[in-house]
C-alpha cells in the first residue's frame, strides 16, 4: 500500500476531532471506512497511530509524525490543483475552510452560511472545531480558511475583522445566591462550580480577563461543546457558567434562570473572524464578511454593531 492524501486527511481529522466517529463526520464517510483505513495505515507501518483508550483520542509518536506531515502536504496539494487549474483556464472550486474558537457563534454561523451558499452554490465549506484544534496555526499553514474567535492575536501575517461586540454575563440558576446581584467581583466565585467549554481556560475570556487577575482559579465542575447542554446544567443547578447575553436571550425567557454582570462595569468582548493577511481583500472573504456582519446583527439580541 502506498500513503495517499487521503490516509493524511484521516489523520488529520482524527487527531482535531479526538474521535472516529467525528472524524467520519467531518469526512462525509461512514465510521467502518475512517476505520478501515486506520487500520490499512497501521498495517503499514506495523505500529498504532492512535491510542483508543484515551479520551479524546490521542496520536502515538507514529501518528504525530504522519500528523506533522499532513498539516504541511495537505495545504500545498490543495493549493497545486488550484495553481493547475488556473494554468488550464478551468476556474477553481471555491473553498471556505472555518474554525471556530467561538462555541456559541454556530448557531448564528449555519444560517450565515446558507446565505453566502445560495449566492455561491459550488462553494466548499467544511468547519472545525474541538478541545484539540489549534485554529492559528492552522490559519497560516492554510489548513483553514478563517478563524471566528474573541482573540486578537498580535502577528502581523493574520488580519482580524470585529462582527460584533457583546457582554459575558455570569449565567446561574434563579434561585442562586447571587441571582438578584446586580453584579459580581471575582473573588466572590472563588468556591463556585462551573460549567464550561471544553477548552484550555486560558482560551476563555472570563478566566483571563476576570478571574485569573483576582489570583481565582475556577472549580470546572462539568464540561459540554453545546452552548445549549451548558444552560441546562445551569438551570439543573450543576454550577454556573459564564456566556455570551445574546447566547442566553431566548433562555433567560423562559425562566428558571438569572444573568448576573462580571463586574460593575460588564466583562465585554468581541467575535472577530481572522484571516491570512494575505486574503482579507478576497471577493470570498469580502463576501463572506458582510454576510456574517449581516446575520448575526440582525438575529442576535444586545450584540453591538463594529465595523
Amino acid at each position: 500500500m502506498i500513503l495517499e492524501s487521503r490516509h493524511l486527511q484521516t489523520v488529520a481529522a482524527v487527531a482535531d476531532t479526538g474521535s472516529l466517529t467525528a472524524a467520519a463526520k467531518r469526512l462525509h464517510l461512514t465510521l467502518s471506512a475512517v476505520s478501515h483505513q486506520l487500520r490499512e495505515l497501521e498495517s503499514l507501518f506495523g505500529t498504532p497511530l492512535f491510542d483508543r483508550k484515551a479520551r479524546p483520542i490521542k496520536t502515538t509518536q507514529a501518528g504525530e509524525r504522519l500528523l506533522q506531515c499532513a498539516r504541511q502536504a495537505l495545504p500545498l496539494l490543495a493549493q497545486a490543483e488550484a495553481d493547475v487549474l488556473a494554468i488550464v483556464g478551468q476556474k477553481p472550486v471555491e473553498r471556505l475552510f472555518l474554525a471556530l474558537e467561538c462555541h456559541s457563534c454556530i448557531e448564528w454561523l449555519l444560517p450565515a452560511l446558507d446565505e453566502l451558499r445560495a449566492a455561491r452554490p459550488d462553494l466548499d465549506v467544511d468547519l472545525r472545531l474541538g478541545p484539540r484544534f489549534d485554529p492559528i496555526p492552522a490559519l497560516l499553514s492554510r489548513e483553514v480558511d478563517a478563524v471566528l474567535s474573541t482573540d486578537r492575536t498580535p502577528d502581523p501575517e493574520v488580519h482580524h475583522s470585529a462582527l460584533f461586540g457583546y457582554e459575558i454575563v455570569l449565567l446561574v440558576s434563579s434561585d442562586h445566591a447571587l441571582a438578584t446581584r446586580a453584579f459580581v467581583e471575582p473573588a466572590e466565585l472563588a468556591d463556585q462550580p462551573f460549567v464550561t467549554y471544553p477548552v484550555e481556560l486560558t482560551r476563555l475570556d472570563f478566566y483571563t480577563r476576570f478571574l485569573r487577575p483576582a489570583g481565582i482559579e475556577p472549580n470546572v465542575a462539568r464540561t459540554a461543546e453545546l452552548t445549549s447542554v451548558l444552560v441546562q446544567l445551569v438551570r439543573s443547578r450543576r454550577g454556573a457558567a459564564a456566556l455570551p447575553r445574546w447566547a442566553v436571550a431566548d433562555e433567560l425567557g423562559r425562566g428558571g434562570l438569572a444573568a448576573v454582570r462580571l463586574g460593575p462595569e460588564g466583562l465585554h468582548s468581541e467575535v472577530l473572524l481572522s484571516t491570512r493577511a494575505t486574503d482579507t481583500e478576497s471577493p470570498l472573504m469580502r463576501a463572506f464578511l458582510a454576510v456574517a456582519r449581516s446575520v448575526s446583527r440582525n438575529s442576535l439580541e444586545g450584540v453591538v454593531p463594529i465595523d
